[in-house]
């Protein structure tokens, strides 16, 4: 019979190192996808905050332009008016 040259408990200890290295792979893997879910998350709600904040510009600046048609609008009025008046004498 040969004789044994490895000591058991060694062969022993590795496979259980080897068991655990393998059953910690998939709980790593899934943290690292919650990571980069979280990531694209944050990024997504970020891009969502900074468009409201762009259109709320875009649209404040629309309604200045409106007011400031209609007062112009309002001036030429008044301008018609005067010159009618002015005219008339």
């Amino acid at each position: 019979m040969a004789t044994k040259t490895v000591n058991e408990k060694i062969t022993d200890s590795v496979t259980q190192v080897n068991t655990k290295a393998l059953g910690d792979v998939p709980a790593m893997a899934m943290g690292n996808l919650y990571s980069a879910m979280g990531l694209a998350l944050s990024n997504a709600s970020l891009n969502a905050a900074s468009s409201q904040q762009q259109a709320g510009i875009t649209i404040q600046a629309a309604t200045v332009q409106g007011v400031n048609s209609l007062g112009a609008i309002g001036s030429a009025v008044l301008g018609r008016a005067a010159e009618g008046i002015v005219e008339k004498d």
